[in-house]
């Protein structure tokens, strides 16, 4: 049992051997310099960080309506419900303001969505013989 022990103490307290860089594969591939340890910074130590890009918010955009002599108020009203989830309410007040007061909001998006949105709406407008216009703007 002695012996066993004192080998298990020799076993623990032999060192490890040193690399052989022949016989790893950084040597293989041609490098000759082992690698070397991650270092971290000490305490007190100045770090240098890169700022991490912020993600911006993307801007948003306006669908106006604007007020033409020809567009019928139903087919606006249509087009509100239909291409805007506007309920009747909504889209017959949306209406009365292009009426009254020349132009009013429908919505507000990301651009793709308002560009997309307004000339579903003028397609449509053409398809029926209006000649409805509405733009787009930013917020």
């Amino acid at each position: 049992m002695a012996d066993l022990t004192a080998e298990l103490v020799h076993t623990v307290r032999r060192t490890p051997e040193p690399l052989d860089p022949r016989r790893t594969p950084l040597a293989a591939s041609g490098g000759s310099d082992p690698p070397r340890p991650i270092q971290t910074p000490g305490e007190g130590e100045d770090v240098e960080l890169e700022d991490a890009p912020v993600s911006a918010v993307p801007r948003r955009y306006k669908v106006i309506f604007h007020n033409d002599d020809y567009t019928t108020q139903e087919f606006v009203i249509y087009v509100l419900e239909r291409f805007f989830h506007k309920s009747e309410t909504e889209a017959r007040h949306i209406m009365l303001t292009v009426h009254h007061k020349g132009a009013a909001v429908a919505g507000v998006y990301t651009k793709d969505v308002a560009e997309t949105k307004a000339q579903q709406v003028m397609d449509a407008a053409r398809e029926n013989g209006m000649p409805l216009l509405l733009t787009t703007e930013p917020e």
